[in-house]
């Protein structure tokens, strides 16, 4: 088959033959991608999911449990991985090189000899979280003991229990609120809706590990925004003692034995506050994925002011993008929880159906 570009202002196009196989490309095999490739199986479409990593599960992979019920992470990614068993083509460790398009058709190029064509694509290409290096005054990548919720969230994973990065038990443990989210310093205006209930999950997390530790975390506001979300704040309290301070902190510094000196305002009181903990953990919140920044130039997608990417409409169209034929899922459109990102791959799948059976 013969292959030519053409000039176009969002994409290189192909010219191809007409006996193109009707398939629907999904790209990204986190919980949103895969769930979105089992339903459409399940609706009798032919689907090839693209992963860059080696196995499925995307960030859900490297948690340990999930709030608000502390379930295992691993029980939601063996319920996903298993909707897929027999119902599509999974290709791991692809790397995309580019994507064209032709009368309603897509092909999307993995390196130099390999290629998938469709008639939709689904990006479910999810979410970064934010480099706490750009929020110096917190010390992380200078100070040992200043570590991230994914750090934290990989010791209750793999060692199943909580030490400093030098091996040894905090006995007092802060854990710091919207890093990188609702701060004008560091570009991002929007909030990353589950660090808050993140961080009270993990509170009691640390304090089931460690009953006698002393937590406490800062915040700006607990957006407890979901089902069972501020039962597990006053579950927090009430049960285990987690303490609670509305302040950003302003400053850290590292004491001579490593322990972190931090310096914040409690604003409901109006006092100062200085606090030396052993272990301090930054709550990093969601940033667009590079994978999902560098794919949605080769298909020319508009993006939110947020740097996310914008459905065709927020009420009305929020799974269609702004390019006929691709569709949008999961955080790729802004942070979302895990139960939010299942349903909307659901319902995603629903719309790409409709809009195939609207080309016959």
């Amino acid at each position: 088959m013969k292959e030519k570009y053409l000039e176009n202002p969002n994409f290189p196009v192909f010219l191809n033959s007409p006996d193109m196989p009707k398939e629907i490309i999904v790209i990204g095999a986190g919980v949103a991608g895969m769930t979105a490739t089992t339903a459409l199986s399940e609706l009798g479409h032919s689907v090839t999911l693209i992963e860059k990593e080696t196995s499925p599960g995307g960030h859900v992979k490297n948690w340990d449990r999930l709030f608000p019920t502390l379930r295992p992470a691993e029980e939601v990614i063996r319920f996903t991985e298993k909707g897929l068993q027999g119902k599509a083509n999974i290709m791991y460790k692809a790397s995309i090189t580019g994507i064209s398009s032709h009368n309603k058709e897509f092909t999307v190029l993995l390196g130099a000899n390999d290629s998938v064509r469709g008639r939709a694509i689904v990006l479910a290409t999810g979410y970064d979280l934010f480099d706490a290096r750009k929020k110096e005054e917190y010390g992380y990548g200078i100070y040992d003991n200043v570590i991230t919720s994914a750090e934290l969230e990989s010791l209750f994973r793999v060692k199943h229990k909580v030490v400093t990065p030098d091996g040894k038990e905090p006995r007092r443990i802060g854990i710091v609120h919207c890093v990188g989210s609702r701060d004008e310093k560091v570009g991002n205006l929007y909030c990353s809706k589950v660090c808050c209930v993140t961080g009270v999950k993990q509170a009691i997390e640390i304090k089931q590990a460690l009953p006698d530790a002393e937590i406490y975390g800062f915040y700006m506001d607990l957006r407890m925004f979901d089902r069972y979300f501020e039962e597990l704040y006053f579950e927090a309290q009430q049960k285990y003692g987690i303490n609670f301070i509305r302040g950003r902190i302003s400053e850290c510094a590292e004491n001579e034995d490593h322990s972190i000196l931090v310096k914040t305002e409690d604003t409901l009181t109006g006092r100062p506050l200085k606090m030396t903990v052993d272990l301090l953990v930054l709550l990093v919140g969601f940033t667009p994925s590079a994978e999902t920044i560098r794919l949605s130039a080769m298909l020319g997608l508009k993006t939110g002011t947020d740097g996310f990417l914008a459905p065709m409409d927020e009420h009305t169209m929020d799974n269609h993008s702004s390019v006929p034929g691709v569709f949008l899922t999961g955080a790729v459109k802004g942070p979302t929880s895990i139960v939010s990102s299942i349903s909307d791959a659901r319902a995603t799948a629903l719309q790409v159906d409709n809009y195939l059976k609207s080309l016959d």
